[in-house]
């Protein structure tokens, strides 16, 4: 697995759905892909290039990656990573945040359409703000550190579907 895979997938797994609750979001499939990802000046692969080096990976590899992410209640989907959001931790605002215990999170500011954030984890901190465009999407900006590094992701979550199937729920 090529370092910059390594790298890039693991901070995009731990940024990406931050603040992914609303309470006017709909439940169900969720796709979030990660674009303009930097770290310590670094421009990290995008999505579909992370997409494409997970296909390319021997299946042994690729079979572990998929299981250690089925663990977390995620699958890799045509364009992003999938996580499912049930109607409960919507109204409860109990969504996943991180895969982390020992992450924290202080909202600043919440109304129905922008949500400002600071996280603190043992690998990264900063803050950020989450744009909710319908109760089909929204858009995530993060700046902050990344071991010790500085960094900033986009990201893009978009609804696929009312059911989650096989797709694990934390």
């Amino acid at each position: 697995m090529r370092p910059t895979f390594r790298f890039a997938l693991p901070l995009a797994l731990c940024l990406s759905p931050l603040t992914a609750s609303a309470l006017n979001i709909q439940p169900g499939v969720w796709e979030i892909s990660s674009q303009d990802m930097q770290v310590g000046g670094q421009a990290m692969p995008g999505m579909q290039e992370m997409l494409a080096q997970m296909q390319n990976l021997p299946p042994e590899q690729r079979q572990m990656m998929e299981s250690m992410m089925a663990e977390q209640g995620l699958s890799l989907g045509a364009g992003g990573v999938q996580m499912c959001l049930t109607a409960e931790q919507i109204k409860a605002q109990e969504i996943p945040l991180h895969d982390d215990s020992d992450c924290s999170n202080e909202f600043l500011e919440r109304s129905a359409t922008l949500w400002k954030f600071r996280f603190n984890c043992p690998d990264a901190q900063g803050e950020g703000e989450t744009r909710f465009i319908s109760d089909k999407e929204f858009t995530t900006q993060v700046k902050g550190t990344y071991n010790g590094q500085p960094s900033s992701m986009e990201t893009r979550a978009r609804w696929v579907g009312s059911d989650c199937g096989a797709l694990g729920r934390n």
